[in-house]
């Protein structure tokens, strides 16, 4: 657990507002519990520092399809319902409700720290995606830029680079990321799970638009970078009839690659969710979740390595089908960068560089 302090607190009455009934399941580590005998006040966003000593963190995944990760922020207010990061907040003494959406975790110094792990002669320049936990561009990148001085770094070493978002503001750092494709390998995925704002809007509520996702992609393309949409999660019953609408708006904005996954709930998300579905889609949680177990044999989790991503049987079949059909009409390739740099340069002491 990282060491932590109250670095500052901003009002964000417009974000939190719609978030304030979103339940917060007891954490699962703690003896003790806190129940509002009354209705639960409205929220502030605030942010803590963030004291961990490293920035680069280490998958070991092999259902992720890569190694290094850098996350300048814990917590996020996009609130996505599904989001598996929720129950990391759970090893922080927090809730995975309405705590991992206002309560975020800052690291200050993430591009120094960057800078330092990059120097070590054990670093190679292997590619290097924002972000593994919450999204790199979430609101309060735009005063904050981390997330931006963190590619600084990277440009000034020549690394490769993936960032994941659902955030317009990426906008803002398409002509930094467009210096370090000059001489690296860059990929900009940008997910979009829903084509309808307000499917979106419901289990989403902090995101930009479909449609503003879309522009993004419209916009980087202009930049000359390599985008791919990620349709992650599928929730069957409720977007898996939307996967070909968005691989051909995808398409035409742009993208060159796509991927997709299979919604994965586990713990205390799964209880996010559900509310998620009572509040938002009521008319249709049962179909939803009865749909989410169809596609694994019954079940409605998987925690296996090489499964937890993936349905099966009749109905999941059948999205795959219609992915694969999709994405060859509409001319997809496959991505395949490099697994480290080529033009990596170490930085040196003084903020010099020499070769690797």
């Amino acid at each position: 657990m990282c060491s932590v302090g109250m670095l500052l607190v901003m009002d964000m009455d417009t974000e939190t507002q719609q978030f304030r009934e979103v339940l917060n399941p007891p954490n699962p580590w703690q003896e003790h519990r806190v129940e509002w005998l009354e209705e639960i006040p409205v929220q502030k966003v605030k942010l803590y520092k963030d004291s961990s000593r490293s920035v680069l963190s280490m998958n070991d995944s092999p259902d992720l399809p890569f190694k290094w990760s850098v996350n300048p922020y814990r917590g996020c207010t996009h609130a996505c319902a599904y989001c598996y990061a929720r129950s990391s907040h759970e090893y922080l003494g927090l809730g995975a409700g309405r705590d991992f959406e206002s309560l975020l975790f800052v690291k200050e110094n993430a591009a120094e720290l960057l800078r330092e792990e990059m120097a070590k002669p054990s670093w190679t320049g292997e590619r290097v995606v924002f972000s593994g936990v919450t999204d790199p561009y979430q609101p309060v990148e735009a005063s904050l830029k981390i997330t931006r001085a963190c590619l600084e770094v990277c440009e000034e070493v020549s690394n490769p680079v993936t960032i994941i978002t659902k955030g317009a503001l990426v906008e803002r750092d398409l002509d930094l990321l467009k210096r370090i494709h000059e001489r690296e390998d860059v990929l900009l995925i940008v997910s979009i799970p829903f084509l309808h704002g307000e499917t979106a809007r419901g289990i989403e509520p902090g995101v930009p638009s479909p449609r503003r996702r879309f522009e993004v992609i419209r916009r980087a393309t202009q930049f000359n970078i390599p985008v791919a949409v990620a349709i992650s999660p599928i929730i069957p019953g409720l977007n898996d009839m939307e996967v070909a609408g968005i691989l051909r708006e995808a398409r035409r904005a742009g993208a060159r690659h796509a991927m997709h996954s299979l919604v994965r709930l586990q713990g205390s998300v799964d209880t996010v969710f559900r509310q998620r579905l009572r509040e938002r889609f009521p008319g249709r949680k049962k179909r939803i979740l009865s749909q989410m177990s169809a596609c694994r044999d019954g079940k409605e989790s998987q925690q296996r390595f090489h499964e937890r991503m993936k349905g099966k049987g009749e109905r999941w079949e059948i999205v795959s089908q219609l992915f694969q059909k999709v994405w060859r009409d509409e001319g997809y390739v496959d991505w395949s960068g490099p697994d480290r740099a080529t033009s990596f340069r170490r930085p040196g002491k003084n903020g010099q560089l020499h070769l690797l």
